[in-house]
C-alpha cells in the first residue's frame, strides 16, 4: 500500500464521520462527507508539493 492509498483511504472513513457526526440530514450529510473529502485531498497536494520544493 503506497501513502497516497492510505490517504485516499484515512480521508475517506474520516470524511465518513465528519459528514455523519456534524450534520443531521441524509443529504447534508453527503455533501459535507464530499467537501471533507476535497478538502483533506487539497490539503495533502499542497502540503506535498510544498515539502517537494522544501527539499529541493
Amino acid at each position: 500500500m503506497s501513502h497516497f492509498t492510505a490517504l485516499l483511504l484515512y480521508a475517506f472513513f474520516a470524511s465518513i464521520v465528519f459528514g455523519i457526526t456534524q450534520r443531521s440530514t441524509p443529504r447534508s450529510m453527503v455533501r459535507f462527507g464530499a467537501l471533507c473529502f476535497g478538502g483533506f485531498l487539497a490539503a495533502a497536494i499542497v502540503v506535498s508539493w510544498g515539502m517537494y520544493f522544501i527539499k529541493h
